[in-house]
């Protein structure tokens, strides 16, 4: 079986066939994070085969690169999917290639897990482990419920105080949706935005390069970067170079950054549950549940598209399995731990 490693983009054997799929790509606007992961798969399955052209290939080897995929890289079913969008894009989109049904894949199983929920008093004692930026942004996450790029995305104008809304640009499946802005944090918000704005405009005396603008807006409006409702609610401290224009733009906060300061708070907190920047959505959601909310409701500020994917906080709410009350409970109390120096009372059918 041919071994599997990551090559360079000059490993694809057919020179400009990258360069193709990124212009597709950008043409369709795709998502930046969708193009690096498609490309990555693109260079990979040209290496799996000895750097063949994928035109000398087809659904055969298609298939046993999938298959190598789950039966060898133990990879799950989502990474698996997404190496057959990315072979797909590339054969129809790229090529021009249509493959026949792919009949002879071994699929990686797809289990089924609830999700980690944290109860109020556990994620207080998260909160209290982190300050400043990552305290708001944890804030955030479980008081209105975003996902962590979500909340690295908002910008100025995302904030919509007196009515006490976020407005979520371009989530997941490219949908706008409003959200809740806690009470909670009104007073910590304002401050931010007062230090935010204090160095913005020390920014625009040193004639700093503004932030990153989606790219049909930067062509339009390329002044875009610079003006107040466009900066990011959290920046970056350094410059980076857009991907788009190769031209010097300051980007939001990277998500490693948050992701760390949580995890460090997981384990200063002390929680035994594998608790994470994600696991303060999830806590929203229950928790909403928990309060009597309903559950189309949870669904619409969730931002999910399927009312299936809102319902799996049903199954880890704090009243039980469904809100099942157990016989045991309608019985009265067990029968009482016996006392120290005391045998067990005999068990029915036992030795």
């Amino acid at each position: 079986m041919p071994t599997f490693r990551k090559l360079p983009e000059r490993a694809a054997r057919a020179p400009g066939l990258l360069a193709v799929a990124r212009e597709r790509m950008r043409t369709r606007h795709l998502a930046l994070r969708t193009e690096q992961a498609y490309l990555q798969w693109m260079r990979r399955y040209v290496a799996f085969h000895q750097r063949r052209h994928p035109r000398e290939l087809g659904a055969p080897h298609v298939e046993q690169f999938l298959t190598f995929l789950a039966v060898r890289r133990k990879v799950s079913s989502a990474t698996q999917n997404q190496a057959l969008q990315a072979l797909l894009f590339l054969y129809r989109q790229v090529l021009g290639i249509e493959l026949p049904w792919l009949e002879n894949i071994t699929r990686a199983s797809s289990a089924k897990r609830l999700p980690v929920v944290l109860t109020r008093a556990e994620v207080a004692a998260l909160l209290v482990q982190l300050q400043g930026t990552p305290w708001l942004v944890a804030s955030l996450l479980y008081g209105s419920g975003l996902r962590l790029m979500e909340v690295l995305r908002l910008r100025v104008k995302d904030l919509a105080l007196e009515r006490g809304e976020l407005i979520v640009r371009e989530a997941k499946g490219g949908k706008d949706r409003v959200t809740m802005l806690p009470g909670a944090l009104d007073l910590a918000v304002r401050a931010h935005l007062a230090r935010l704005r204090a160095w913005y405009q020390d920014e625009r005396r040193r004639q700093q390069p503004g932030v990153s603008l989606p790219r049909s807006l930067g062509r339009k409006f390329p002044r875009a970067g610079t003006q107040w409702g466009w900066q990011y609610l959290f920046p970056a401290a350094t410059l980076c170079r857009d991907p788009y224009t190769g031209l010097p733009v300051r980007h939001h906060l990277h998500e490693k950054a948050i992701q760390r300061a949580v995890a460090a708070a997981v384990h200063k907190a002390h929680l035994t549950q594998p608790a994470s920047c994600h696991t303060l959505r999830h806590c929203f959601a229950t928790h909403l549940l928990e309060d009597g909310y309903d559950i189309r409701t949870v669904q619409e500020l969730l931002g999910h598209a399927d009312l299936k994917t809102t319902m799996m906080y049903t199954h880890v709410m704090a009243k039980g399995a469904n809100g099942v009350r157990s016989p045991l409970d309608r019985q009265g109390a067990a029968a009482p731990a016996p006392r120290p120096g005391e045998s067990a009372p005999p068990q029915r059918g036992g030795p």
